[in-house]
């Protein structure tokens, strides 16, 4: 078989050279041809005729050279393939020419979504905290009016909740709503309260509920990816990713009195609505509880290893010593006014001015106003978040454990407050509420 398609393709190699050969030589015939004829002034018609053979012959030439000339490659390429067989190498008949395609890797989207990871582990145990206040009613609604919200993530089966203090602890009068993620609405029972180290605990009477795994923020790393749930502006389970900025802004800075904590520091964006929920690894774990966020790129949350000792000190604290209480024994309230405060450190100061043009370049201390409750005593005085408190009753403040000390000793029943708000300086009055438990 393959002697008898060899003498074929010899003998079509020879035709294909004796064809390639002639065609050129019928070529300069015609071409001569068409030359002389029109040097015969007489004989116009003939020579034109002449010319139109020879160029029919011309065309029927080349015709019949590229197909003989594509028998010849077949034929060829059919021997080459038979050759590969009897080598052992597989070629498929007919020849596939190569082709090029875009082709989208999907793999991808699944490996390197590292953060959709962890919020799928996470997402189902954040929650949606609502604050009413009982004593004013909507008036299309008729219902209480939502003075404040906030987050929280279940920690326990049988429906407690970790969250901040300051999300619960609005003002007198208030009822706490809870808000799972598949929708379904409990009424809330704020049991233990810390409101030293703003951390709190919420009962709902509810069952077989998905919880988060507190982790450990002890080894966390600056440059750690972090991950922050919540529910700003009452958005349930919004996501914001960062890194860890540092591990060890302490507590000093932030005015949090009586307890050494180094608080997590990161660039991921934690808002009013996000304080209290979770700050997760990319192993889906708590390693801390969203706080407050100065400015964009500056937000705290209080590390997980404090919320654990929080946890233990409720659990060893004497059983059926129900109500709203605080966790070291003191009374809870003393002089309300409704605010959530951050000392303004010289580093915090420094990244301010440089983040914010509108900052006074003339402050050098005082408190920062992050968060104002609705219908508070700072509320109706006409306090705003991102105001700067640096003197009150002409006292200089320097942190915020200053305000604390002036509401616990001051017997003055109004407060002139003095503030920068932007650029200018201005002074407020505020009436303090007396919530001593």
């Amino acid at each position: 078989m393959h002697c008898a398609l060899r003498r074929p393709t010899l003998f079509l190699q020879r035709r294909l050279l004796a064809v390639v050969q002639l065609a050129p030589h019928n070529s300069l015939r015609a071409v001569s041809g068409t030359a002389s004829s029109n040097g015969q002034n007489g004989r116009g018609n003939s020579s034109h005729g002449s010319a139109s053979g020879s160029w029919n012959r011309q065309k029927v030439g080349i015709t019949t050279t590229l197909t003989l000339a594509g028998v010849f490659g077949l034929l060829v390429a059919y021997n080459q393939t038979d050759k590969n067989k009897r080598k052992g190498v597989n070629i498929s008949w007919p020849i596939r020419l190569p082709t090029v395609s875009a082709k989208t890797n999907r793999a991808n989207r699944h490996e390197y979504n590292f953060i959709a990871d962890a919020v799928e582990i996470s997402a189902p145990a954040v929650v949606f905290i609502e604050i009413r206040d009982r004593q004013q009613v909507d008036f299309f609604t008729r219902e209480p009016m939502t003075v404040s919200n906030g987050s929280g993530f279940i920690i326990e089966p049988n429906g407690l909740i970790l969250t901040n203090a300051h999300v619960v602890v609005s003002k007198p009068h208030t009822m706490v709503t809870v808000k799972l993620p598949d929708g379904r609405t409990f009424p809330g029972h704020v049991e233990h309260v810390d409101p030293t180290s703003d951390l709190a605990t919420v009962r709902i009477q509810c069952d077989k509920l998905p919880t988060l795994k507190l982790g450990s923020s002890a080894d966390l790393r600056p440059g750690e990816w972090v991950v922050a749930l919540g529910s700003p502006l009452a958005l349930n389970n919004t996501v914001t990713a960062g890194v860890v900025s540092s591990t060890q802004r302490a507590s000093q800075e932030l005015g949090l009195r009586g307890k050494d904590i180094n608080y997590i520091q990161t660039d991921a964006a934690i808002t009013f609505g996000n304080s209290g929920g979770p700050l997760v690894n990319l192993d889906g774990e708590a390693i801390g509880i969203n706080s407050m966020k100065v400015t964009p790129g500056i937000s705290f949350a209080i590390p997980i290893d404090h919320a654990k000792e929080f946890l233990r000190k409720i659990n060893e604290s004497p059983a059926g010593a129900g109500g709203r209480r605080s966790s070291s024994g003191a009374p809870s309230y003393r002089r309300y006014i409704g605010i959530t405060m951050l000392t303004l450190t010289p580093d915090i100061l420094h990244e301010l001015q440089q983040r914010n043009q509108n900052f006074p370049r003339t402050v050098r201390g005082g408190v920062l106003v992050w968060k104002v409750i609705q219908g508070s005593p700072a509320h109706s005085g006409g306090l705003h978040p991102g105001d700067i408190i640096t003197h009150i009753n002409g006292k200089e403040i320097k942190n915020s454990g200053d305000v604390y000390e002036l509401l616990l000793a001051a017997q003055e029943k109004k407060l002139a407050i003095t503030i920068y708000r932007g650029q200018q300086l201005a002074t407020v009055h505020v009436i303090p509420e007396d919530t001593t438990a």
